[in-house]
């Protein structure tokens, strides 16, 4: 059964039901293995996949890159979307500042850093330009102001925001129409329900969710903070530590159970949870293998009922989940 397509956002962005997150194949989850990345990418096309997602900061550069490489002579079949907001460290290496005071989207830096975007993409344009967070320092105003003069140069075709909170949305969407918002959001994370997602609603912005899966845990294959290395991002994961862990787990097992009485995976409930919940919300599940991919791709094709929704929903309630969405640094940049 081919993947349907979404409409996000009111400007005609036409995407997959469901897209790609490609940061994983650079950095945070484990060694990359670059061979197996770009088959993945040239499997999820022949999948139906034409949305993926990366940007500067994801390797630094490296993701950016490598979905260049893999979309060679194929540009023409997929949606890109990148982001910025980020400047060069001091000594201007090829690594970015990721610190608070490291946040820049003065007007002239997001011209130089979505020109070099297209360059290790290998592209003239992208679809879907995000601010990858709010830079306090530079008036929303002025950052879309700069991003809607790209899309008239035809450098992007459509602008979006990442973790903006409901003020700086209305502030931005009123200078150019934002298409998407990217933030956190499933069945594991649901702070967006109470404001964010009636807002999109009210103005016509669609969301496109990371981290769909939970950051895992609702596959049920996880493990504590400290069986992973330190270079994984899930090793300093307040909810993959302690007592946390072992409430999360807990939570999660109303997913596990449907997905056994469904013949499904957890993975594909989780996931088809979130296309239930509206046809303006486009999920992308990370993955760096085939086999991942091809199981969050079928996902698209499991109905669930008023009754399994109303299960689901009930089970993991806004609030359950135990601990932080981040450590206290990495909430900083969170425009909440």
């Amino acid at each position: 059964m081919p993947l349907p397509t979404r409409i996000l956002g009111s400007q005609g962005l036409h995407v997959s039901a469901i897209g790609l997150g490609c940061m994983g194949m650079s950095q945070s989850y484990g060694p990359a293995d670059e061979r197996e990345a770009i088959a993945t990418i040239h499997r999820a096309i022949e999948l139906g996949v034409t949305f993926f997602d990366t940007a500067e900061i994801y390797g630094p550069f490296t993701n950016e890159q490598l979905l260049g490489r893999a979309l060679r002579g194929r540009r023409g079949q997929v949606s890109i979307a990148t982001k910025f907001g980020w400047r060069t460290t001091a000594d201007h290496s090829e690594s970015l500042d990721i610190t608070p005071a490291g946040l820049d989207s003065r007007p002239e830096h997001v011209r130089e850093a979505v020109d070099g975007s297209l360059r290790r993409l290998g592209t003239d344009y992208v679809d879907l330009l995000y601010q990858h967070r709010v830079d306090p320092a530079v008036p929303i105003e002025d950052v879309v102001g700069v991003m809607a003069d790209l899309v008239r140069a035809g450098k992007a075709r459509y602008i979006g925001l990442s973790e903006a909170g409901e003020q700086n949305i209305r502030r931005a969407h009123a200078v150019h129409p934002i298409t998407a918002l990217q933030s956190e959001y499933s069945l594991w994370e649901r702070n967006l329900e109470p404001a964010i997602i009636p807002l999109l609603r009210e103005l016509g912005i669609g969301l496109v969710p990371f981290s769909p899966l939970g950051r895992g845990f609702l596959t049920g294959a996880v493990r504590r903070a400290e069986e992973y290395p330190a270079d994984d991002f899930r090793h300093g994961d307040p909810r993959y530590e302690g007592a946390n862990f072992d409430a999360n787990m807990r939570a999660a097992a109303t997913v596990r159970d449907m997905a056994a009485n469904k013949g499904a995976t957890p993975a594909q409930i989780a996931l088809a949870w979130l296309l239930h919940k509206g046809d303006d919300i486009v999920p992308i599940p990370g993955t760096k293998r085939r086999v991942y991919l091809e199981e969050n791709v079928a996902a698209a094709n499991i109905e669930l009922s008023a009754a399994e929704m109303r299960e689901l929903d009930a089970a993991l309630p806004p609030g359950t989940v135990a601990g932080p969405r981040y450590n206290e640094g990495q909430m900083a940049f969170v425009d909440r």
